[in-house]
């Protein structure tokens, strides 16, 4: 085998033997549970519940959403919960659903919401992480 070739070959075996330690080295440790909001999002999947695929196409509300979209994402003091919540509008009317840290970061968010759709135009479903039942 010619020297490149040989070169080639051995930093591809290297690369497949790091990468594959480097996997295991992240499997999830079995004392922590895995992260998963799958209740969560099952509850706001309710047919009663607005979801995000229901937000109106109209081109106020995706300004709407997406004014305060980048409001949540600009506060660096919010959590992933935080910036990672579902902001849905329909006609004007503001909906926020999903899990968040703490009850201020669920003001936090509400404030932002309402600062852009008005007084009386959102509706906050933020639950505080743990908490069961979204609030209203």
């Amino acid at each position: 085998m010619n020297r490149p070739l040989k070169s080639i070959v051995h930093a591809l075996t290297l690369g497949t033997l790091l990468f594959g330690v480097g996997q295991l080295g992240a499997a999830q440790d079995p004392q922590q549970p895995a992260p998963d909001n799958t209740k969560i999002n099952k509850r706001d999947r309710a047919p009663s519940q607005p979801t995000a695929d229901q937000a109106k196409e109209t081109s106020s509300d995706r300004n709407t959403m997406q004014q305060i979209r980048k409001a949540i994402m600009a506060d660096k003091s919010l959590s992933t919960y935080g910036h990672n919540v579902k902001v849905i509008s329909q006609h004007g009317k503001v909906t926020l659903k999903g899990p968040v840290h703490t009850e201020e970061e669920r003001r936090n968010i509400e404030a932002k919401a309402t600062e852009i759709a008005g007084v009386g135009n959102v509706a906050n479903q933020l639950s505080v992480k743990g908490d069961k039942t979204p609030r209203k």
